[in-house]
């Protein structure tokens, strides 16, 4: 009776009363020699420690329970109870190394119980995410569709939302639009919050104002550290879409302070990343390019490629804020190179205009300010369009376009827009 005891805490927000609970009921299986209340109860108290804010002792009593169940000393069902509860304990603090441990192991088990179908699933969703992380999306797409299928059968359950969702969010990071706002649909019918993912399709569709919404939405719903960690990552990148430079600031401090509490690579990740993407809009690109290599270096350690590489996009973005077109360059080519290995094909296409932006700044001897007078003159503007557009004075401009005009060696504003044009500048 201590169980759901502990339980209804845990679900209510009480982690410490439900702590103690578990604790006596762990008390009572180790006095009876009931293996099954035991692993239930050191399962109950990790959980209960890792939404306290334990983690390591947390996670090391859910390996403690681990071990029973490896060993056949809890009995079938129950055992199963335990790696899914296991499992979503890694999958709230993002511990992918136990993640893929256990998932493994599940899988093993699973093989031996072909009757027991729901956590069949469970380990097919897990083993998605993982596989989307290492970069292994056909995979990781085969891996949930076949959850579908596990939770369709013989009655259509609950659980459908996470399998659909997890689809729909590898089709959207591969670029195909329909099937992905087809997941996030189908997700919806079993869950009222789609996540951020769904936020996220709208903004690479060029909707800014639905992905504004739709993750404010999210912001105001979740709330558990973790799953609001991946809202937030989310919120930043949409509020600088939005221009909302102060909201993308408040929400990457908070997604800071979380990965603080928690210490785990992957909000690390996060929150460097972040963090380094508001110090560039900010002006800031000496503190932004420090940050950005730190989450860098993070995803390298998680051998997770598609979040490397997105943030080498960035990082290629301060170098050029920095006047280090080499570098930028370099950083722009790794990316273009990896996003056309997952066929990521919305970032491709980013890094791709980036990078031969990049190529043709290379290419021309005018400062940053001297290419964007150029291109104003190219498009027609007047001197006085061209100073209220930038805030500056007549003067200044016409200072610009004569430095313009002595290093391209050209003697009117038509030679100039020809110039502009031939070498692709505007």
């Amino acid at each position: 009776m201590l169980l759901p005891v502990g339980y209804r805490s845990v679900q209510g927000g009480d982690p410490i009363t439900a702590f103690s609970n578990f604790a006596q009921a762990t008390e009572v299986g180790e006095r009876f020699r009931d293996s099954d209340l035991t692993t239930f109860g050191l399962m109950g108290q990790g959980r209960s420690l890792i939404r306290q804010g334990e983690i390591d002792r947390g996670m090391a009593l859910l390996d403690e329970a681990m071990v029973a169940v490896t060993a056949g000393e809890v009995s079938a069902l129950n055992a199963g109870k335990v790696y899914c509860s296991v499992l979503d304990g890694c999958g709230e603090v993002f511990d992918l190394q136990r993640a893929q441990e256990w998932t493994a192991a599940l899988e093993r088990w699973c093989a031996a119980q072909p009757d027991v179908v729901p956590f069949r699933g469970h380990c097919l969703i897990r083993r998605s995410e993982l596989l989307q992380l290492h970069g292994s999306w056909p995979d990781a797409l085969d891996q949930a569709q076949r959850a579908c299928e596990c939770f369709s059968r013989p009655v259509l359950k609950p659980a459908l939302a996470a399998a659909f969702y997890q689809i729909a969010e590898v089709q959207r990071v591969r670029g195909n639009f329909a099937e992905a706002e087809e997941g996030y649909r189908q997700a919806g019918q079993w869950r009222s919050n789609p996540g951020p993912g769904f936020a996220r399709l709208r903004l690479a569709q060029g909707q800014v104002e639905a992905a504004n919404a739709a993750i404010r939405r999210a912001a105001e719903e979740v709330k558990a550290p973790c799953p609001r960690a991946l809202v937030l990552d989310a919120y930043v990148e949409i509020m600088l879409a939005s221009g909302d430079i102060a909201a993308a600031r408040t929400s990457a401090d908070e997604l800071a302070e979380i990965a603080s509490r928690w210490s785990v690579p992957f909000l690390r990740g996060l929150s460097s990343r972040a963090s380094g993407t508001v110090l560039l809009a900010e002006g800031n690109a000496q503190s932004a390019l420090i940050e950005l290599r730190q989450s860098w270096k993070t995803w390298r350690d998680l051998q997770a490629p598609y979040e490397a590489s997105r943030t080498r996009v960035l990082i290629a973005l301060a170098c050029r804020e920095l006047g280090d077109e080499e570098n930028a360059v370099l950083e722009l080519s790794s990316a273009e190179q990896m996003f056309q290995q997952l066929g990521a094909a919305i970032d491709l296409s980013r890094a791709q205009s980036l990078l031969h932006k990049e190529m043709r700044k290379a290419a021309t001897p005018l400062s940053e300010r001297e290419l964007e007078v150029l291109r104003l003159v190219a498009s027609g503007m007047t001197n006085r369009e061209i100073a209220d557009k930038l805030h500056i004075s007549e003067k200044t401009v016409a200072r610009h376009i004569s430095n313009i005009f002595n290093k391209l060696d050209l003697s009117s504003r038509s030679a100039a827009t020809a110039y502009a044009y031939d070498h692709h500048l505007v």
